[in-house]
């Protein structure tokens, strides 16, 4: 595996990126929304954005490291997008199909680095459920 990530963002269906969620605690990894919580608070017909981010070895396995901690623009069942994390092995992330133009990506990308978005916990600390 390269020991850089890919500049780009993808765009996923709620459907993925529960099963990209899976598989990161499946495989031990740090970031993920942990059993059931996208299910209960990720809009579910709509369209979610990752862009990796950074490196990330996971010391204690070795087996699944290096991976990739992914920026995630993800909307939530009330509208709102906020930002969160996601732990990728790259195989899942080099899977996901390239279906967005360079502006949007380029969009988007900014968004999450400098949008001024809340964080998932920021979300819940508002008053969202958890």
């Amino acid at each position: 595996m390269s020991s850089s990530v890919p500049r780009t963002v993808k765009a996923i269906d709620t459907a993925e990126l529960m099963r990209l969620d899976d598989e990161a605690r499946d495989h031990g990894f740090n970031r993920h929304h942990g059993a059931g919580w996208l299910a209960a608070n990720a809009d579910l017909s709509t369209v979610h954005y990752l862009r990796p981010a950074m490196v990330h070895d996971a010391g204690r396995r070795p087996e699944f490291s290096p991976h990739w901690r992914c920026m995630l623009l993800l909307r939530v069942r009330d509208g709102q997008e906020v930002f969160s994390l996601l732990d990728i092995w790259p195989a899942s992330f080099d899977q996901l199909p390239e279906s967005l133009d360079a502006a949007t990506k380029a969009a988007i990308s900014y968004r999450l680095q400098f949008g001024g978005l809340l964080t998932q916990a920021q979300w819940i600390g508002s008053g969202a459920p958890a």
